[in-house]
C-alpha cells in the first residue's frame, strides 16, 4: 500500500469518527490529518523527483562509460588496457600540449608513475594520485650529477 493510499484510508477513518471539531480534541485531530496529507502529497512529489534524477544519472552513467570507451581505447586489447603494458598504451597515447615539458616520476611508496609538468612541479608538493603519499619536490640539494643529460642541468645561482 503506497503512502497516499494510506492516508487516504486514514482520512476515511477520521471523517468516519465523525469528529465534533467544536472541541478542542476534535480541532487537533482535523488539523493533524490535514498537515499530514500535505506531508504525503510533499513526501510523493519528493519521490518523482528523485525517480527522475535517478534515471538521469542512469543515462549520464552510461554515456560518461562510453565517453571513458572511446577515449581511453587500446588498439591492441580492444579497449580493456588492464590486460596490456602500461608502457605501450601510454606510447599511444598522444599529448597535445606540445608548449608543456612533462617529467615523469614514480612514487617510492607504491610505485606507480606520475606524469608532472613544471606548473605542478613548482608547487613543491603533491600526493600520490594511486596511494595518497606526500610527495615533495626539493631541488636545492641536486647536483649535475643527478641529471641523465648533463646539459639539462639547471644552473645554480
Amino acid at each position: 500500500m503506497k503512502l497516499t493510499e494510506k492516508m487516504s484510508y486514514l482520512k476515511g477513518l477520521i471523517d468516519g469518527l465523525e469528529i465534533d471539531t467544536s472541541t478542542k480534541e476534535g480541532k487537533v485531530l482535523v488539523q493533524m490529518s490535514e498537515v499530514m496529507s500535505e506531508l504525503v502529497l510533499y513526501v510523493d512529489d519528493l519521490q518523482s523527483q528523485v525517480d527522475e534524477l535517478t534515471e538521469l544519472c542512469d543515462i549520464l552513467d552510461e554515456d560518461l562509460g562510453q565517453v571513458e570507451d572511446d577515449f581511453y581505447e587500446c588498439d591492441e586489447c580492444d579497449g580493456d588496457c588492464d590486460t596490456c603494458d602500461d608502457d605501450e598504451w601510454d606510447d599511444d597515447f598522444d599529448f597535445d600540449d606540445d608548449d608543456d615539458e612533462l617529467y615523469e616520476i614514480t612514487c617510492p611508496t607504491c610505485g606507480d608513475t606520475i606524469l608532472l609538468d613544471e606548473g605542478m612541479i613548482e608547487e613543491g608538493s603533491m600526493n600520490c594520485p594511486n596511494c595518497n603519499e606526500l610527495l615533495e619536490f626539493d631541488y636545492d640539494d641536486l647536483t649535475i650529477e643527478d641529471f641523465e643529460d648533463k646539459d639539462e642541468a639547471p644552473e645554480k645561482k
